[in-house]
């Protein structure tokens, strides 16, 4: 399956993160050492369930690496258009696609094994879209000062997640719809009232399970939807306000900390190994072992 990473935002005056971008791109902005968008790539790049890489917005002069074949696009001007263009350069490397990962460039704590889960779990399905949420608990055990904006349901309150999956029809079909729902995909509220002010009503009263909302949902778009609830808050991590940038350096600095020093750990041993089976270490042990 291919992933489709959005990268075309660029913060402008006024815009928490534009201090932090220096004008670039968002997706550039450093993160323990590395631009934001490189640890996505590094995680789909580890996932075993992802063949190809379509990035949108940036261009190879970005100096950004994978391990899986990585396609540029420019930014078409809009979110929905990035993801109609990303689709249709999924189909054009693979005539046969029939499903595309949809991932953010701001969720840097992603990791293959996760990308992974998603994709097995969905495709026990056959379903239109594939939306991912985080239940307030998870995320708040996971990052205790994120400040994240949550739906508060009858049933639990969650979050969406920054990386889904969508069939390839998504991309020709119901499109004015769809723009509105990204365009107020921050506001659980707003994009209720795309969906319909009796639908806006009941979620405001918190009348509404999560399935509920998701078969209310699925039935006035057209589309057979299901949700996929994580049980891992990083997917749905991203980074949108300073204070969620600053979380996000400590904890992959910290992170990099830890695996520095695991890798000096194993080093010694292996260096030592190395030396015991180089032929220099074997002629003299054979030299010895002649004299005895």
């Amino acid at each position: 399956m291919d992933a489709i990473v959005t990268a075309g935002g660029i913060p402008q005056p006024g815009d928490p993160l534009y201090v932090y971008s220096n004008g670039d791109s968002k997706a550039l902005i450093d993160i323990a050492g590395k631009p934001m968008v490189q640890w996505v790539l590094d995680a789909l790049g580890n996932a075993k369930e992802v063949d190809n890489i379509i990035l949108i917005g940036l261009t190879h002069k970005s100096g950004l690496t994978c391990k899986k074949p990585l396609h540029y696009i420019s930014n078409q001007g809009r979110m929905l258009s990035n993801i109609v263009a990303g689709v249709n350069k999924s189909i054009e490397l693979n005539k046969k696609t029939e499903y595309v990962l949809v991932v953010s460039s701001d969720i840097p704590a992603l990791k293959g094994d996760m990308v992974d889960w998603l994709v097995q779990t969905s495709m026990q399905t056959r379903d239109e879209i594939y939306y991912g949420v985080c239940p307030r608990e998870v995320m708040e055990a996971r990052y205790p000062t994120s400040h994240r904006t949550y739906t508060k349901l009858k049933d639990m309150q969650v979050c969406g997640a920054d990386i889904n999956l969508i069939h390839v029809s998504m991309a020709t079909e119901h499109l004015d719809t769809w723009e509105k729902l990204i365009g107020n995909r921050k506001s659980p509220l707003a994009s209720a009232a795309v969906i319909g002010f009796d639908t806006l009503f009941q979620l405001f009263t918190r009348q509404f399970t999560l399935q509920g909302l998701v078969e209310r949902a699925s039935e006035r778009i057209g589309i057979k939807g299901r949700v996929i609830i994580w049980d891992r808050a990083e997917p749905c991590m991203d980074v949108d306000k300073p204070h969620q940038l600053e979380i996000m350096r400590e904890d992959l600095a910290l992170q990099k900390k830890k695996e520095a020093a695991i890798k000096k750990r194993k080093t010694p041993h292996a260096a030592a190994v190395k030396k015991a089976t180089s032929p220099k270490v074997r002629s003299q042990v054979k030299a010895k072992a002649k004299y005895k």
